[in-house]
């Protein structure tokens, strides 16, 4: 059969396009040998639905894009997944897009969505930027916004957090409370929202215990791993921080880096606490102590939240929501 689309292969099979479309979207509501039926034909045909094309009139993608700083973490992996979840039970499906932490990338990005690719955008930031022009160009084409994680405090938009500010005055206070004077904050990007955030709650309970806040204890460091080991490497054999306080959990692997390298001890010479939602943090050597955001459920919150907006003809709230972390501490910033 040539050129076969869903009306040719509805009227092989003598079924609507309506149940074709519910085979292929996973719908629960068809009967399974009818669903194997209509699979194995399109099969043999070599058929794909054209998942663009079958929504052209009312001009919905069934789509939706999920823009991140990276994917190699654990954190945005596990979002991810809970955001894939939610999209697929709705029938949608997500198409992924990287930024590096390269606001240019984001714009792009942004920019190309404007144009119809998507019904929804779901995205963690990547830079700050006086101008986001850009955002608001989306509410003029009716895609909504969700931000999860690190937000733009200026676009009016649903909104999905952590109690970071609690989290990193409680990891601070507790490196204080272990012995440590003379604390380290390290950050990739002290100029975004989530950055601010946290090495508030570090300087906060530096200030609680009386303890001067040194600008040369906060450590800016890069995307870049061979950059990094340099800067660390530096700070610890000449700032010789007692307690590392990491904002991101590649800047707490770092650490361990440099130290081994160093022949620095954890936690004897220097205790470490991070950000991380790595499962395997208890098996390092030694275990990392880490304030662990609830990346999934954040996942599934913020499409969610996506969902409620574009079944709702764009009417639902934007107000921020709040999701708690959780800190545990293992050895490698036990108490002496």
């Amino acid at each position: 059969m040539d050129n076969i689309n869903i009306k040719k292969l509805a009227k092989e099979l003598n079924i609507s396009t309506s149940t074709i479309s519910r085979a292929f979207n996973g719908n629960t509501d068809i009967n399974k040998d009818t669903k194997e039926r209509i699979l194995a034909y399109a099969k043999q045909h070599n058929y794909l639905p054209n998942h663009y094309a079958s929504n052209l009139r009312d001009k919905k993608t069934n789509t939706l894009a999920v823009i991140v700083p990276e994917i190699a973490n654990d954190f945005f992996s596990q979002a991810i997944n809970g955001i894939e979840e939610v999209a697929r039970k709705k029938g949608f499906y997500i198409l992924l897009y990287r930024t590096d932490d390269v606001f240019e990338k984001e714009v792009s990005f942004v920019n190309y969505l404007n144009n119809g690719k998507a019904d929804g955008i779901i995205m963690s930031v990547s830079g700050e930027a006086n101008d986001h022009n850009y955002l608001r160009q989306l509410e003029k084409k009716h895609v909504p916004v969700v931000f999860f994680d690190r937000v733009y405090e200026d676009i009016e938009a649903a909104k999905v957090t952590t109690n970071d500010y609690d989290s990193s005055f409680a990891a601070t206070e507790h490196l204080i409370k272990t012995g440590c004077k003379k604390v380290a904050y390290l950050v990739v990007n002290k100029s975004i929202s989530i950055g601010k955030v946290r090495m508030q709650g570090y300087m906060d309970a530096l200030a609680k215990h009386k303890i001067a806040f040194d600008d040369n204890l906060v450590i800016d460091c890069s995307n870049d791993e061979k950059i990094n080991y340099k800067i660390l490497k530096k700070a610890l054999q000449e700032i010789r921080p007692d307690g590392i306080f990491s904002s991101v959990e590649r800047l707490a692997f770092a650490t361990y880096y440099v130290c081994n390298d160093l022949g620095i001890s954890i936690p004897n010479d220097l205790k470490v606490i991070s950000f991380s939602s790595l499962r395997v943090a208890p098996l390092l050597s030694p275990p990392l102590s880490t304030i662990t955001q609830p990346a999934y459920e954040m996942g599934v919150k913020a499409a969610t939240l996506l969902f409620d907006v574009l079944e709702n003809n764009g009417n639902t709230s934007k107000k921020e929501h709040v999701l708690k972390s959780k800190l545990f501490i293992r050895k490698s910033s036990a108490g002496s």
